[in-house]
């Protein structure tokens, strides 16, 4: 087991269940996001994560959840992950434990050809939990999205005493529109299951306030993390895999080398070539930089 990063932004990089039985206090958390694998068949950095039985899967699960709720203050709250075919079980065990408030379907378009001779998947599920259903964090001033009744369609609310239109803003309901992330796009990380910015700032901006300790115990490509100091909030991100604990002391900024290797983001193959391009243009370049034969 290591330790990366300061009492505020800290990286353990070691076993999930070794790391919360030892290296994280009870009852010291007040938000955990946690996006297990699947199950499925994923490649992770050359592991593929894929248990015997969906038995054997689903006790791993079990003890790491326990794990987790023990972690999380009195007043914490818990958003899980997983499969929509493990997610009955997860809801089903979580409920006997903590306070379901909402059931989140994370929707989003297929970037090519889905099933053929099924209907294929287009979301994944999210359960939203707290310890204490009436007494937790949520700042709903803070997630507020367009309200089209009101915004763009100006519709009047004729039930009040005052007809008035509509609200303009709204909380977000438990349906959320978010792109998964794209190879393109800038904050793309070589990880094979990487969720966005914009799903995790949603989650960390009602959920915690300036000052809490948000954790992530499947940090991946630690954008929970990185979003987290972003947000004045600080993290602890536990990761098991070497080629992505690097991802996250960069993201982070707790060095600039790990190990003697000094950490940059991955160059992508458009990027290559737009370099190339550069580098061959600079060739024919003086060096005040006007072209030797304009």
């Amino acid at each position: 087991m290591e330790i990366f990063g300061t009492s505020k932004h800290k990286i353990i990089h070691g076993d999930l269940l070794e790391v919360l039985k030892t290296s994280v206090a009870d009852n010291s958390v007040d938000l955990i996001f946690a996006d297990p694998p699947y199950n499925i068949g994923k490649n992770f950095n050359g592991n593929i994560e894929k248990w015997a039985t969906e038995e054997s899967y689903l006790d791993w699960c079990y003890q790491w959840i326990d794990l987790c709720i023990k972690k999380l203050k009195p007043n914490g709250s818990f958003y899980v992950m997983t499969a929509t075919q493990f997610m009955p079980f997860f809801d089903i065990y979580i409920s006997k434990k903590l306070n379901i408030l909402s059931r989140i379907i994370w929707s989003y378009d297929s970037s090519g050809v889905q099933a053929r001779k099924y209907f294929g998947s287009m979301y994944e599920p999210i359960l939203y939990c707290v310890k204490d259903k009436n007494n937790y964090t949520f700042n709903a001033n803070d997630i507020l999205i367009e309200a089209k009744t009101g915004a763009k369609r100006k519709l009047i609310d004729y039930r009040k005493t005052v007809p008035a239109v509509y609200n303009t803003e709204k909380v977000p309901g438990n349906v959320w529109n978010f792109a998964r992330v794209r190879y393109r796009m800038d904050e793309y990380e070589n990880h094979p299951t990487q969720k966005p910015i914009a799903l995790l700032e949603r989650i960390i901006k009602a959920s915690s306030k300036e000052g809490d300790l948000v954790m992530d115990p499947f940090s991946g490509t630690f954008t929970t993390c990185a979003v987290a100091k972003e947000l004045n909030r600080n993290c602890i991100g536990i990761e098991l895999e070497d080629e992505y604990v690097k991802i996250g002391i960069r993201r982070l900024q707790l060095a600039e080398d790990y190990k003697g290797e000094k950490l940059q983001k991955e160059i992508r193959t458009f990027e290559t070539k737009k370099l190339t391009a550069t580098y061959n243009l600079n060739l024919f370049e003086e060096p005040n930089g006007k072209y030797i034969h304009s």
